[in-house]
């Protein structure tokens, strides 16, 4: 089973950059986030058009996240745990089926920018209730994947220049350290597991040629349970797709499971 984690940057804008990555990757699962559209404004109809099962947890003009997949999902979940009064759509989770059923998350964790206002608190608090869901997952004993923009730069070796990041929400101290804590419930980071070269960003901002110039980061991540762990079989970067043609700020991260 090849499932991808892509913030597309507005699904409905860049739709045809979408569909080709697509139609060129054929992913059996992805999990789509910032689509910045109301389900009803989703183009469900172009991925059904290519064989693709569609569930979509959306708001106007921002955020959004959206499973597509081959299999039927069944189970679906749409909003994180936690916080009733929470609006933002930030989080849809659905079980793929097949001979291997596997639960699969599409997580766009906020941002939290600027430090030392609410939206810094927002994000610490939204990880807390993320790391509190997972738990219960892992209580299941089943095979998941808690995948999507993370907004979390983990360690130094995940920007080209860590400096530039010093005082940026993504790589705060608590941040990182709220990332270190989901994984050490017993999450596996599949791209460390599967291949760690350094370098490998997801993004590259839009601005001061950072694309050009290899400013990256990798800020896009694939959490394993210990039962999807012992599947996974390898992971990619699609790097080249930063540089098609109306591109998303953010490439699609590829895992593998045996499932």
């Amino acid at each position: 089973m090849r499932l991808a984690t892509w913030n597309v940057n507005s699904v409905n804008a860049r739709l045809e950059t979408v569909l080709r990555w697509f139609e060129a990757a054929q992913p059996d699962v992805a999990c789509l986030q910032e689509i910045k559209c109301v389900d009803e404004k989703f183009p469900a109809e172009a991925f059904e058009r290519l064989g693709y099962n569609v569930a979509v947890h959306g708001q106007k003009t921002y955020n959004g996240v959206a499973l597509v997949s081959k299999r039927p999902l069944e189970d679906v979940r749409r909003g994180l745990p936690g916080d009733d009064g929470d609006e933002q759509a930030r989080y849809i989770e659905a079980v793929v089926s097949g001979p291997q059923p596997v639960r699969v998350a599409s997580i766009y964790l906020p941002n939290g920018n600027p430090v030392g206002t609410e939206k810094f608190a927002y994000k610490l608090a939204w990880m807390d209730r993320l790391n509190a869901h997972a738990r219960e997952l892992l209580a299941w004993e089943e095979p998941f994947a808690l995948m999507g923009d993370y907004n979390v730069i983990p360690e130094p070796r995940d920007a080209e220049f860590p400096k530039n990041w010093e005082g940026d929400a993504l790589f705060q101290p608590e941040s990182r350290r709220a990332f270190r804590a989901l994984k050490n419930l017993g999450l596996t980071e599949a791209y460390l597991q599967a291949d760690g070269a350094p370098g490998a960003y997801t993004f590259w901002d839009y601005q001061a040629g950072a694309w050009q110039r290899n400013n990256g980061i990798r800020i896009d991540h694939a959490l394993l349970s210990p039962e999807a762990t012992d599947l996974l079989t390898g992971v990619s970067i699609h790097r080249d797709v930063r540089g098609w043609d109306k591109p998303s700020d953010h490439v699609p991260l590829v895992i593998e499971l045996d499932a």
